[in-house]
This record gives structure tokens, C-alpha cells and sequence, in this order.
């Protein structure tokens, strides 16, 4: 049986646009779709019980499953044939859904909870989801835009390999295009060393782009054998990946990163490319970590 597409929800509008997201990749997946909800209150001692003065149909444990009901209710309308499960479970959000991650196809949150600051752009929880969840993790940003392609940030990093595999199997079942995109500074390219020791490290005009070209040429290639019947369009841009990405993502219906790339620090969990899509994307974002980053 495979593994289900989980999405948390907490009643905010940004967490029941990712119920909407949610059914249809279930749809598109085959699997079922298990509605989430981290019931804090409980570790808190708070009463959950309606009031002695108030309505019989109050307090919160009541408000959360009317709550979840809707989102299960949203769900179906969305994807009448889809299996909806849902769940609440007794503990705080970011361990919660890390839990349930380890047992989901994907895990699909919102970008901004009930939580979220006035002014915040993404809330914490899809920013901990990202960095630490066991599968990939889609956050909903806005609605996907015009363009039927799925732009795929490519760093030629192990850590990458990941979210190239997704992108390609996520293209196959969409019927879509993917724009695999890589973007260069001479900051960030390792430049071979000299023949001659004794000369200074340089490059021919030319040398850095033919080599970013193949780099992206090269990570795409193996996908491309498995999966003949996606289009791959090749974009090499000389500037900030963040940049590049966010732009490239104006005409797209999903942004794939990996987790963490070529600039990343040792334990920096999810790196700033990343983050920067998280906050700034056009349209939905996956990330995608690495198996071994997994575990």
C-alpha cells in the first residue's frame, strides 16, 4: 500500500489552501490523504471541555474537530475520490508533523499558520518541516502561475541529486516540462588548478560557463534516460541563484530545490537558497533532502 500525502492544518487560510493542494497531489499520486492536527493545548493543562456557563457545543476540543471537519470536508469536495483520513494528535506542531512525515509520500503545509507574526513572511513551522522533515515537503506559497513547468533548481551537489529525482518523477506524473536552472557567480565556482605549479590559478574567458553548462548537463543526465517522455529545458544565468529562482518561478506551477547545496555549512540543517524561495517563490515550493540527511 503506498504511503499517504499528509497535510497539517490549524484553521488558519493559509493551512486550508494547503488542504486544497494537498487532495490534488493525492489525486495525482494514486494514495490517500491524512489530515493532521497537533492539539497543544492538552500538554498545557488547559481545559478542553465546554464551559459550565457557555453552549454545550464549545470549548476547544469541540472547536478542533469541527475544525478538522471542515478540512476533511474541504478535502473531499476537492478530490471526491481520494481517501481522506484524519487525525489529531496531543502535542506541539513541529514534532508532530515530523513524526508523521516519517510514514507520508509528502507533507504539505501552509506558508503562514496561526501563529505567524504580523509582518512574518513564512511561519516556523514550514521553515522546521523543511530543514527536518523525513520526506519532501511542498509549501504552499501562492497559486501556480500561467507556465506548465516545473522549474527545478539544480547545484550539481550530492545533496541536489534528491530533489532532481523528485522533479523528474513529479514531471512524468504531471504531463509537464521541467526547467532545470543553474545559477553562477565566479564567487561560487571551483576553478581547476594551473598545469604549472609555479603559475597563479586562472581561467580562460569562457572556461567558468562551458563549465557550468556541463555541471548542469551532467546532473540532469541520468534522469533524463529514465523518464525520455519529460522536456527539459536548460537554463545557465550567470548571477544569484536566489534571484534566478524566485524570478524563473513567476511562470511555474512548482519550485523544486534540494535542501542543501554546494554553499552550504556543516549542520547549516536547510540552506539560503532554500530559505530564500521559502519566503519569496511565486508558486508552490518542494524541498527535498538528501536520503542520508534523512536519517
Amino acid at each position: 500500500m503506498s504511503l499517504p500525502v499528509v497535510v497539517g492544518v490549524d484553521g488558519s487560510s493559509s493551512s486550508l489552501d494547503a488542504v486544497d493542494l494537498a487532495a490534488r497531489e493525492a489525486r495525482l499520486r494514486g494514495c490517500g490523504l491524512r489530515v493532521v492536527h497537533a492539539f497543544l493545548w492538552p500538554v498545557m493543562h488547559v481545559p478542553l471541555g465546554p464551559s459550565p456557563l457557555g453552549p454545550s457545543g464549545g470549548g476547544l476540543r469541540n472547536m478542533v474537530d469541527r475544525m478538522v471537519a471542515e478540512a476533511v470536508e474541504r478535502a473531499r469536495s476537492v478530490a471526491p475520490d481520494v481517501e481522506v483520513t484524519e487525525a489529531v494528535v496531543t502535542g506541539e506542531p513541529l514534532t508532530v508533523l515530523e513524526a508523521q512525515s516519517r510514514r507520508a509520500e509528502l507533507v504539505v503545509v501552509g506558508s503562514r499558520g496561526l501563529g505567524g507574526f504580523t509582518g512574518l513572511l513564512l511561519g516556523s513551522t514550514a521553515v522546521h518541516m523543511a530543514a527536518h522533515a523525513h520526506c519532501p515537503v511542498m509549501v504552499v506559497r501562492e497559486r501556480p502561475g500561467p507556465g506548465n513547468r516545473i522549474v527545478l533548481g539544480v547545484d550539481g551537489s550530492p545533496a541536489g541529486d534528491a530533489a532532481v529525482g523528485f522533479a523528474f518523477a513529479e514531471a512524468a506524473l504531471r504531463g509537464t516540462d521541467i526547467a532545470a536552472l543553474h545559477a553562477w557567480t565566479p564567487w561560487n565556482v571551483d576553478v581547476p588548478p594551473p598545469q604549472d605549479p609555479s603559475m597563479p590559478y586562472a581561467y580562460e574567458p569562457g572556461m567558468l560557463a562551458d563549465g557550468e553548462e556541463r555541471l548542469l548537463a551532467e546532473a540532469v543526465a541520468g534522469r533524463r534516460e529514465r523518464y525520455p517522455g519529460v522536456a527539459v529545458e536548460y537554463e545557465v544565468v550567470r548571477g544569484g541563484a536566489r534571484e534566478a529562482l524566485i524570478e524563473a518561478s513567476r511562470n511555474a506551477e512548482l519550485l523544486v530545490v534540494g535542501a542543501r547545496g554546494r554553499g552550504g555549512f556543516t549542520g547549516l540543517l536547510l540552506g539560503s537558497v532554500s530559505q530564500a524561495v521559502l519566503h519569496h517563490a511565486h508558486c508552490p515550493v518542494v524541498v527535498v533532502r538528501a536520503p542520508e540527511a534523512r536519517r
